[in-house]
């Protein structure tokens, strides 16, 4: 993990170098140091730093989320889910189309919740966003669904100023989590 995040890190470092544009060595040196010293913290075995795995990478936040919780055991915090609206999590069937099985559904959260349970796992949180709103919110607590956190950023804002960004390529090779890919933007312009 350490090892991991040693990469993480140096990549952002590069990326801060490159996309400030004009920022010198110093502030970015520096502020790798910062993000290193979080990293430290967030890895020590005595940290008090909540751990919250986001599991939809790969569309597939059953086994991710399993695979985190079998790695890092009673570090792990939480897990979030956060599929895309127009994305289906490999967890999800649907064979008779009586729900719509895209983004962040019910059925993804307790097909999460049950395979931790299952596993004794069940001290491990679940955290959702993607998409929710109060309406959203009031839905899923009517019918049970087990989730201990809803993010909502965006529903928070009147208006069109909702912005995310991904890394979709690493040293010029794809790296994006599943529904996303490199496009090019012909306004953008690198800088020196």
């Amino acid at each position: 993990l350490r090892e991991m995040l040693d990469d993480v890190l140096r990549h952002i470092h590069d990326a801060l170098g490159v996309t400030v544009g004009g920022i010198d060595d110093d502030a970015v040196d520096a502020g790798r140091r910062a993000l290193l010293h979080a990293g430290d913290a967030a890895l020590a075995a005595d940290s008090a730093v909540s751990r919250i795995a986001l599991v939809d990478f790969d569309n597939d936040c059953v086994n991710t989320s399993l695979a985190v919780a079998r790695k890092l055991g009673r570090k792990l915090y939480g897990v979030r889910l956060d599929t895309s609206a127009n994305m289906v999590d490999k967890s999800v069937e649907n064979p008779n189309g009586m729900f719509s099985p895209t983004g962040v559904c019910k059925e993804l959260v307790w097909n999460v919740r049950q395979a931790l349970d299952k596993e004794g796992f069940d001290y491990v949180k679940i955290i959702v966003s993607s998409g929710f709103n109060v309406e959203r919110i009031k839905a899923f607590e009517a019918e049970g669904v087990p989730v201990d956190t809803y993010a909502v950023g965006s529903s928070f804002f009147d208006g069109n100023i909702n912005f995310t960004a991904d890394v979709v390529m690493v040293d010029g090779k794809p790296c994006a989590k599943v529904g996303r890919k490199y496009m090019p933007n012909p306004r953008l312009e690198e800088v020196e």
